[in-house]
């Protein structure tokens, strides 16, 4: 469910710039898709985004003077692998939706659905102890999910990381990963043998 959070930038960090951009995870740091801030009265800049609730994204801004700058009041910082520098953290806080008195109906119970069980996607070709946490970082925690995934999509995972991550070539990884999940070990270890880093 999207919750609308409201980014303000304080008038101290704005400084002299007119306009910025907010840019994060939540559009994949793409200046195209960047989330326009506007000038407030007493000189800080303010943003609105609709934002996933209980996830937790990154997130700088860019502003029109040329800086990157970190939001003052952020809830934590993370170190951004690559790029020596320090992203913002924030994490949309779930709403609990209002109780609302319904008559009883008699519904079959559903069966609980089970935890996600996090793979070792290390065991892929190509992927290394940094890509998986970046593919955990997208919610990419099996190899049954990874399966799913186009080459394309991956890519462009990659490329939002960095020119560090971007020079991977994952098209090999869903097929590797659909064995993995179907327990073909031995299948697998075949198709590794004829990969170089994944291709």
């Amino acid at each position: 469910m999207a919750t609308k959070v409201t980014f303000t930038l304080s008038a101290d960090v704005v400084a002299d710039a007119t306009e910025g951009l907010l840019l994060g995870e939540f559009n994949n740091w793409d200046q195209a898709n960047g989330i326009s801030l506007k000038k407030q009265k007493d000189g800080s800049l303010k943003a609105i985004a609709n934002l996933e609730a209980g996830r937790t994204y990154q997130y700088r801004y860019l502003l029109s003077d040329g800086r990157w700058v970190n939001d003052d009041k952020a809830e934590t910082f993370a170190f951004a692998h690559g790029f020596a520098v320090e992203n913002c953290v924030i994490t949309v806080p779930v709403v609990e939706p209002k109780e609302v008195k319904a008559k009883k109906v008699a519904v079959k119970k559903a069966e609980p659905k089970a935890a996600a069980i996090a793979d070792d996607l290390t065991k892929i070709e190509g992927i290394g102890k940094k890509i998986n946490e970046l593919l955990a970082a997208e919610n990419i925690i099996s190899f049954k999910e990874l399966s799913k995934l186009s080459a394309k999509k991956l890519k462009a995972i990659l490329e939002a990381a960095g020119t560090k991550f971007a020079m991977h070539n994952p098209a090999s990884w869903p097929k590797q990963a659909k064995l993995a999940a179907a327990g073909k070990w031995d299948e697998l270890a075949t198709l590794q043998k004829e990969l170089v880093a994944g291709k």
